[in-house]
């Protein structure tokens, strides 16, 4: 047989359904020089017959149920480190995804984490399921950790907590709780915001609309336009938060502009709703990173947050956060956490115990719990470092006159640059620079020895790409 009849033969023998079998006419051989092949539809994958020496084949074409669905769009974070993976250069830099770095640019996995895991493998503990709501003691610690623990919301059994698959998964647990029991309220989100906020609500079914937050004339805060959106929502909204570091802009309210914030919310009857990620990994202090969330809950104002250990504890992977309500009281407050588990029963039924060992461990061991926030300081404080050493280098290189001083004033792993897509697409391809087309760099991936680089790569697509 010929190199052609055998393909062709076996694209065929491929296309019908494997019961099938080929049908000859010779010792046993087929015979393709003159054989005709059809397809068609019908009840039988294939049928043969023979007429004058020649076979008639007709093979059935299963076309897949899945064929509808389209292609999906690469996610605008986690893609870009699948560029800068592609690229060879020498003097590349990946400034997309939010996770912590040393100075060699290399994965940290902290000291207390270590000593943590090491306590569980000289306790010997099992990997039983846990209960819906997650390890009670990684909930205690959780909720003490946010509020402070003598808060009188926790005395008074005004907290329900609920273990959750990190900060993702437990704003999704709050999302489908306003879903499920506030029926047409709305959620306002900031201006820019995290790239998964809006998934969140969307795969929920909750109706978002966005509220101004960044002023690209001052790359800072447009606290005016926030005031006047939020002002202007329909009562008894959801108002999404970002408690410190917000996400893109590393821009946060002062401490009087959060006043203001929370007079508004409760004039108006809305429902704060907090994603603190970065508690203790902001300023370096857990205290000061949540003081915005225990300035409504001292107000009695009911709030909702959900916190997120990827950062603060580098447990980026062990999927570990948790949903909190703080209510007005412990009547509703016990009925909010009876259906925050019913959500979570059919959604992931329970969740995972390492990383919240770790927590419980870390934070209920008053010596593991001293030596992490002296790593929490570390980090931060190498991340205040970098951001100081990247405005020193480009003010020194730019003459132009402008002002950078918005990087100073920013806080937390992010800076948003206030480069437009075409200047972000320069930075990566001609610099080699990968960061999100928003014009925001994590200056967590970022070292003092690239900061001279990265300064001539912002001057260059500042000044030189419209």
């Amino acid at each position: 047989m010929n190199k052609m009849a055998s393909s062709f033969l076996s694209a065929a023998s491929h296309a019908v359904s494997p019961s099938c079998s080929l049908s000859t006419t010779h010792k046993g051989k087929p015979m393709l020089g003159g054989n005709t092949l059809r397809f068609h539809k019908g009840p039988n994958s294939f049928s043969s017959s023979r007429s004058r020496g020649r076979i008639s084949m007709a093979v059935a074409v299963n076309v897949s149920r899945f064929e509808g669905i389209p292609m999906a769009p690469p996610d605008p974070i986690l893609g870009v480190s699948e560029a800068f993976k592609a690229d060879n250069s020498d003097v590349k830099l990946n400034l997309g995804v939010g996770a912590y770095r040393t100075e060699e640019l290399q994965p940290y996995v902290l000291n207390v984490v270590k000593k943590a895991e090491n306590l569980m493998l000289e306790r010997g503990d099992n990997k039983e399921y846990l209960p819906i709501e997650g390890l009670a003691a990684f909930n205690k610690a959780t909720a003490e950790l946010l509020l402070g623990a003598d808060n009188p919301a926790i005395k008074q059994q005004r907290v329900a907590t609920v273990q959750g698959l990190s900060g993702t998964g437990s704003l999704r647990l709050g999302a489908a709780l306003i879903e499920r029991y506030f029926p047409g309220a709305k959620v306002l989100i900031s201006a820019p915001t995290w790239g998964n906020h809006k998934n969140i609500f969307n795969d929920a079914s909750v109706p978002w609309s966005e509220y101004r937050y960044y002023d690209p004339k001052t790359v800072g805060l447009d606290f005016e336009g926030m005031i006047e959106d939020i002002k202007s929502a329909p009562e008894g909204s959801f108002i999404l938060l970002h408690g410190c570091a917000h996400n893109p802009t590393g821009i946060d309210p002062t401490p009087e502009q959060w006043e203001k914030i929370a007079d508004l919310i409760e004039e108006k009857n809305h429902i704060p709703f907090f994603d603190v990620a970065y508690q203790g990994f902001a300023s370096g202090s857990l205290d000061e990173d949540a003081a915005s969330v225990r300035l409504f809950v001292a107000r009695g104002i009911e709030v909702l947050v959900a916190q997120s250990y990827s950062k603060n504890l580098g447990l980026y992977a062990e999927r570990i956060g948790a949903i909190n309500v703080i209510s007005s009281s412990p009547e509703s407050a016990a009925r909010v956490k009876s259906q925050l588990k019913r959500i979570a029963r059919p959604m992931y039924s329970n969740p995972p115990v390492h990383g919240a060992r770790i927590v419980a461990d870390v934070v209920g061991n008053p010596v593991l719990f001293n030596e992490w926030k002296a790593e929490m300081e570390m980090m931060a404080g190498r991340i205040k470092n970098v951001r100081q050493q990247l405005y020193d280098s480009i003010t020194s290189k730019d003459k132009s006159g402008k002002d950078w001083s918005f990087i100073l004033k920013q806080i937390g792993m992010f800076s948003f640059t206030g480069l437009n897509k075409n200047q972000s697409d320069n930075m990566t391809n001609k610099w080699h620079v990968y960061m999100t087309k928003d014009g925001r760099i994590s200056l967590a991936g970022l070292s003092l020895a690239k900061c001279e680089y990265l300064a001539d790569a912002i001057i260059d697509s500042y000044h030189n790409v419209s």
